[in-house]
C-alpha cells in the first residue's frame, strides 16, 4: 500500500518531543531522525538518545491520513513556529527490507581486504573478507573514520600480533585485524550493546576464539597491545590520551580517528609527547592520526 510522509525540520532540543506528539497525537505509524547536515551518528551512551544539531523528523502515514489535521495538531502543540518548514510526500510501495538492503555493498580497503553483507557475494574469494550486516552498534565501513583505520590496519603486518580496539562498536576493526593475522584481538566499548554486537560478528566471521571484549572497568589490568587503533571522537581521544597511551606497548603501533580536520591537529598534540606522529591522514573532513610510540 502506498504511504504519505512528512518531514519536519527541527533541532536536537525538541525533536524527541515532536517525535513523541507524532506518534500518540496524530497517529503517526513511525518516526524517524534524520541529519539535516549529514553529520554521522555515533553509538550513543546505555539509555541516551543522541541527535544530531539540526534533525529533520520523518513521520510516516497511512496513505488516507488527514494532513491537514496533522499540520494543525503540530500547530496546536507550540513545539514549532507558526510557520514551521514542513513538506509532505507520497511514497510508493516498496518492499523496504530490499531497498535498504540494496544500499549496502562490497567495500575494498586496500589491497586485499573486503567488508562484504552476508547477502551480497563475495568479490575476490581469495582476498581478506569480512562479513558483516549492519546491526546494533556503529561501524560498517561505510563511513570515511572506519575507512580510514581498515584502511591502515591493512598496510600494517599483523602476524603475531596482539590488538586492542578501543571503541569496539560491531567489531569491524577488530575482526578485520584477527582476519589479517593478529593472534589476538581486545575489544573494549562503553556499551554493552557494542560487545554483543562485537563477538555476534565475530561468530559469523568465524574468529570469536581470538576476541576477547571487556567494558572499561572490566579489562584487565596492566593490558598492553603491540597495535591499538581508537575509532571513537575527539573529546574522549583528548580526555583518555594517557589511558590510551598505556595500552600501547613501546615501540607499537597507534591510530585514531572520529576526528574531523578542524580538530585532527590539536588532538595530535595529546600524543605527541609518547608518539612520532605520522602526517594526518584526511578523507572527507575526517582524520587519522597515527604514530609509533617511543621506545
Amino acid at each position: 500500500m502506498p504511504w504519505i510522509q512528512i518531514k519536519l525540520n527541527a533541532t536536537n532540543d525538541n525533536a524527541e518531543q515532536i517525535g513523541d506528539m507524532l506518534m500518540e497525537e496524530t497517529g503517526a505509524l513511525s518516526v524517524t531522525f534524520l541529519d539535516a547536515q549529514d553529520t554521522p551518528v555515533f553509538e550513543p551512551l546505555p539509555g541516551e538518545t543522541r541527535l544530531w544539531g539540526d534533525t529533520d523528523v520523518l513521520a510516516l502515514y497511512d496513505a488516507n491520513a488527514d494532513t491537514q489535521f496533522i499540520i494543525e495538531q503540530i500547530k496546536l502543540s507550540e513545539l514549532l513556529a507558526h510557520d514551521f518548514a514542513h513538506k509532505i510526500e507520497q511514497l510508493e510501495d516498496k518492499d523496504w527490507e530490499r531497498e535498504w538492503m540494496d544500499n549496502f555493498h562490497p567495500m575494498k580497503f586496500g589491497q586485499r581486504l573486503w567488508i562484504c553483507p552476508s547477502w551480497r557475494e563475495v568479490p575476490e574469494p581469495d582476498a581478506v573478507n569480512v562479513m558483516l550486516d549492519p546491526g546494533l552498534a556503529f561501524g560498517t565501513g561505510t563511513h570515511p573514520t572506519t575507512a580510514l583505520c581498515l584502511e591502515w590496519l591493512e598496510s600494517l603486518d599483523l602476524s603475531g600480533k596482539t590488538v586492542i580496539d578501543f571503541g569496539c562498536g560491531s567489531g569491524i576493526l577488530a575482526i578485520a585485524a584477527i582476519k589479517l593475522g593478529a593472534k589476538k584481538v581486545v575489544g573494549i566499548d562503553i556499551d554493552p550493546q557494542a560487545l554483543i554486537a562485537s563477538k555476534d560478528n565475530a561468530e559469523r566471521n568465524s574468529v570469536a576464539d581470538k576476541l576477547e571484549v571487556f567494558l572499561p572497568q572490566e579489562q584487565p589490568q596492566n593490558l598492553v597491545a603491540d597495535v591499538v587503533v581508537a575509532n571513537i571522537l575527539a573529546g574522549p581521544l583528548r580526555e583518555l590520551s594517557s589511558v590510551i597511551t598505556s595500552l600501547v606497548k613501546p615501540n607499537g603501533e597507534l591510530a585514531m580517528s572520529g576526528v574531523l580536520d578542524t580538530q585532527a591537529q590539536d588532538v595530535a598534540t595529546y600524543y605527541s609527547d609518547a608518539f612520532n606522529i605520522e602526517p594526518i591522514k584526511e578523507l572527507n573532513e575526517w582524520c587519522r592520526i597515527a604514530g609509533r610510540k617511543f621506545t
